[in-house]
């Protein structure tokens, strides 16, 4: 008796412990996901940080903007980091293990404004990804438009530049493109010379050489393509930028856009661009993820608009840009 007693609370604790063992589950749960939520709002917040050391980075030689006073000045935001009052121009090449190569190289041009620049999630990470596929990458860093040097009054004229009520970001048309954009596009004409210049020393072929650019990135690498002389990219791509209509050159090269229909400056229009191309019967692939919404870029997120990248690279691959030349 004495041991059935014992193993009927035995029985009756085990339930006990069981929802024991779940409310204390459920509360480690909700306390991370506090954390988590604590964290991704700290994560927002625009925090100086030092200047990263930039070894490789080749300045171009493209002059100083004009009057520009402010100093070139780094933050965190989304765990990426940004730059903003670049005055002096460089690129920075990120190269393929040795004997990997295919000889095509990428422009990368990371997007923020032509206030700022996504330098992580829109420059380096992109182009340490596209080195790893065998294609030579180098990162645009741009000069931009100049911005208050101290933080609070950068975020106060960024929040007066987004606050419109189409929430559109500044976007040129290709009538005023090589007026508005003329330092811009200084700097990646440069870019496109200094890299067919050393394109035996880097191994890459002169003639597969092209541009993605992500949302003000796009509407450079647009501008390179449309009114860009001799910059001449071999294939672009234009990843959540403007979508305008445009007068499509003879000699355009295939065109890659990837958009997604949440994105709130860029999703609500029609797809001009893509017709263009398309009725000029040049090639061009359309990307239209259902979520993603803006400046999606290299970050880990649950949608399907990750699949942007490598989509990109069998696009390239498709194209023939990632088969060495025999």
């Amino acid at each position: 008796m004495h041991n059935l007693n014992n193993r009927h609370r035995l029985c009756s604790a085990r339930p006990r412990l069981y929802w024991q063992q779940k409310i204390r589950q459920s509360f480690l749960l909700a306390l991370c996901l506090c954390t988590f939520k604590a964290a991704a709002q700290a994560n927002d917040q625009m925090t100086p940080i030092a200047k990263p050391e930039q070894i490789q980075a080749i300045e171009l030689g493209t002059p100083t903007l004009p009057g520009a006073k402010a100093q070139e000045s780094w933050h965190s935001q989304y765990g990426s980091r940004f730059v903003r009052n670049v005055t002096v121009a460089t690129l920075t090449p990120v190269l393929p293990a040795p004997g990997k190569a295919s000889g095509a190289a990428v422009i990368v041009a990371p997007g923020g404004g032509f206030r700022t620049l996504s330098m992580d999630n829109e420059g380096w990470d992109v182009a340490n990804a596209l080195a790893k596929q065998g294609i030579t990458a180098f990162v645009l860093k741009y000069r931009l438009n100049q911005t208050p040097a101290d933080m609070a009054g950068f975020q106060q004229a960024m929040h007066e530049m987004f606050s419109g009520t189409a929430r559109r970001p500044p976007r040129p048309n290709p009538a005023t493109m090589a007026t508005q954009l003329a330092p811009q596009l200084e700097d990646v004409r440069a870019a496109f010379a200094l890299v067919r210049s050393r394109a035996g020393e880097w191994q890459v072929d002169p003639d597969r050489i092209g541009m993605i650019g992500f949302s003000a990135g796009a509407m450079l690498t647009m501008a390179t393509t449309l009114v860009g002389k001799d910059a001449k990219p071999a294939f672009i791509a234009n990843i959540y930028g403007p979508l305008d209509a445009v007068t499509v050159p003879a000699d355009a090269p295939p065109l890659f856009v990837a958009l997604a229909a949440d994105d709130p400056f860029f999703a609500n229009g029609k797809f001009g661009l893509i017709e263009s191309w398309h009725q000029a019967k040049k090639p061009v692939e359309f990307h239209f993820y259902e979520q993603g919404g803006h400046g999606f870029g290299m970050y880990p997120k649950t949608t399907t608009s990750t699949g942007w990248f490598p989509a990109f690279t069998n696009w390239l691959t498709m194209h023939g840009m990632l088969t060495p030349k025999g």
